[in-house]
């Protein structure tokens, strides 16, 4: 988010003034929605305003607005190759997994590959995990005489974690990620270490060190422990440096809620003793009304100045901790780091100022898209599914595929929720995948819609669009085959079907028969942010889309924390039979076809009661 957009203060609803449910609206001018919805995004506050609210900044500063990589990007670890930044974030059981994004300017990033994206590198791992919060955990990107190395611990996989290294001689080449050297660990959060003499070590959660082998992943025993840090709980996320003669240990301390922090020591020898920094935690939002919450798990790093950067996670909750779908973010702060000194980390805010940012640029190799860019995807056939759409767990083979109708998504058994966890049933629990795809919600405010072509045969087949935190925190508009029950004619019947899973005390499901006339053309599903707090779901046919029915609201409470409090929300599109078929099959007749996928960015927050324009 550069400085050129504009500021609005809000004034949101203590309550939502929704739209009648089931009710089809005439057509109106788009804009009028923001009035319906109550959303009030007044007057734009020009750059005066913008000055007023920004840090003191020396001649020659920057100003910029956090998160830098908005959505869920949780666990940030940076480095800076020949002029360009590269950034790897966690991404537990969603594959592809780590994801690379490189960026000239600090602002603008770029999704460039993935180190975890072929089943083969890891084969049955995915299907073996159960937990909705196990995977892959916080990475470490480096690089060494010539390679990217991202080290990272899987947990879930099997009967202890999985340490894995993948390297690369060309981030940009997603195919150029090799197949990971194993290590043996039961901790998580490893960082990756070369001192002088060329040795290499990892640094792991409860702050041990262990000299790896790159090449065979034999580690030294037994790990040294190195610093029990300041006496906040899980003590984890170490990264070390070496300056001016000094190994700096910089760590995340007081769990990833609202006490999380950044502490640091120093020793002289890698191996310690290290001695604590009198005025830690050097960068927290504990214990404060901002904003921007749970500040912690952090990387430093130097741009081609040598000016100090750093990023680490924040989630825009408030101190209430209650409303924040996005979940953990990558906010980037200046660091003032002297000669001999310890390093002084800028507070994270929404708006900051800090070094001169390098000049705009977004000239990077690479299809991948910009994390900050709309979704404007219609599928042809044969074309690559686009890169910053993710799965949850590795996906069924041919359960996605870009055809002469649009992404053609083969129903799984298990619904988005599935079954409890079974050895006699993996295909109702999700192991082997779910048949979803979504992308991350990366804006306070958006408007996402699919247009549905979709002509189910039997009961309980079903597509449609979710607001997807985990498989118990989701919230769903789907069309549905129903059976006579539910019907006024007493034949099966299409409808529009809300279901809600999440955190808190979810919502009735609510049906709504499908208009007569709407059957026989394509149907555009949205999800639409009445503010900061609400969801509204609705349809319409694609050749009238003011002719719009909205079938509920959500509070987005729902999608966040409770068991997904590690990960954020994704909007995407979803096929199941609900249970129907054997075995991993469905019963004929269920496949879904979605087109004209479009997510529009509207509005970020930066504060309670600040946003700025995308």
């Amino acid at each position: 988010m550069q400085e050129s957009r504009s500021t609005h203060r809000l004034n949101t609803p203590s309550a939502l003034d929704g739209e009648p449910e089931g009710r089809i609206e005439p057509s109106r001018p788009e804009n009028s929605q923001s009035i319906n919805y109550s959303l009030s995004l007044t007057v734009c506050l020009l750059a005066a305003i913008q000055a007023a609210a920004s840090a003191p900044a020396g001649a020659g500063n920057s100003s910029y607005y956090n998160p830098v990589l908005p959505g869920w990007h949780s666990d940030p670890s940076c480095t800076q190759v020949d002029g360009t930044f590269y950034c790897v974030t966690s991404t537990f059981i969603s594959f592809p997994g780590l994801p690379i994004y490189a960026s000239k300017d600090l602002l603008n990033w770029k999704l460039i590959s993935h180190a975890w994206s072929r089943e083969s590198q890891l084969p049955g791992v995915s299907a073996n995990t159960t937990g909705q919060q196990q995977g892959m955990y916080a990475a470490t990107l480096r690089h060494h005489d010539g390679s990217f190395y991202v080290i990272c611990e899987y947990l879930g996989g099997g009967s202890s974690n999985l340490g894995v290294v993948f390297k690369s001689p060309d981030p940009f080449d997603e195919s150029a990620w090799s197949d990971p050297v194993r290590f043996g660990t039961n901790s998580i959060d490893p960082d990756l270490f070369w001192d002088n003499d060329g040795r290499a070590y990892v640094a792991t959660q409860s702050i041990l060190l262990q000299e790896i082998d790159l090449a065979t992943g034999e580690l030294s025993e037994p790990p040294v422990s190195l610093w029990n840090g300041t006496g906040g709980v899980w003590p984890e996320g170490p990264h070390l440096y070496k300056k001016d003669g000094y190994y700096y240990l910089m760590i995340a301390e007081g769990g990833t809620e609202t006490n999380h922090s950044i502490t640091i020591a120093r020793s002289r020898n890698l191996k310690g003793p290290y001695e604590a920094y009198e005025n830690n935690p050097i960068l927290t939002n504990r214990g404060t009304n901002e904003y921007f919450q749970t500040v912690g798990h952090g990387d430093l790093f130097q741009d081609a100045n040598g000016k100090w950067w750093g990023m680490c996670l924040a989630t825009r909750s408030g101190p209430e901790w209650e409303v924040y779908p996005m979940g953990r973010e990558t906010v980037l702060f200046p660091v003032t780091w002297d000669e001999g000194e310890w390093p002084v980390l800028q507070p994270v805010r929404g708006k900051m100022s800090g070094w001169p940012l390098p000049p705009a640029n977004r000239d990077l190799p690479g299809d991948g898209p910009f994390n900050s860019d709309d979704d404007v995807y219609d599928f042809e056939k044969g074309t690559k599914i686009p890169r910053n759409l993710v799965y949850w767990r590795v996906p069924r083979k041919d359960a996605f595929s870009t055809t002469e109708k649009g992404l053609q998504i083969v129903p799984g058994r298990n619904n988005l929720t599935g079954t409890p966890f079974s050895e006699t049933t993996p295909e109702l629990t999700g192991q082997a995948g779910l048949s979803f795809i979504g992308r991350r919600q990366t804006d306070t405010l958006f408007t996402f819609s699919v247009d549905l072509s979709f002509v189910p045969k039997s009961v309980g087949q079903e597509a449609g669009v979710t607001v997807f935190l985990t498989q118990v925190n989701h919230i769903d508009l789907g069309v549905v085959l129903l059976a006579p029950s539910h019907s006024v004619i007493g034949t099966p019947q299409l409808a529009f079907r809300f279901r809600a899973e999440g955190t808190g005390i979810p919502p009735a499901p609510r049906i709504v028969p499908v208009p007569s006339g709407w059957a026989h053309e394509k149907i555009r599903l949205q999800i639409h942010t009445v503010n900061a707090t609400y969801y509204s779901l609705a349809a319409m046919p694609m050749s009238k889309p003011k002719a719009k029915l909205v079938i509920s609201t959500a509070y987005a409470g729902l999608v966040s924390g409770g068991n997904g409090s590690f990960v954020g929300s994704l909007v995407g599109a979803y096929a199941t039979c609900n249970g129907a078929g054997s075995g991993f099959t469905c019963p004929e007749g269920g496949n879904a076809y979605f087109s004209r996928w479009r997510y529009t960015g509207e509005a970020q927050y930066i504060s309670a009661t600040e946003s700025v324009k995308v």
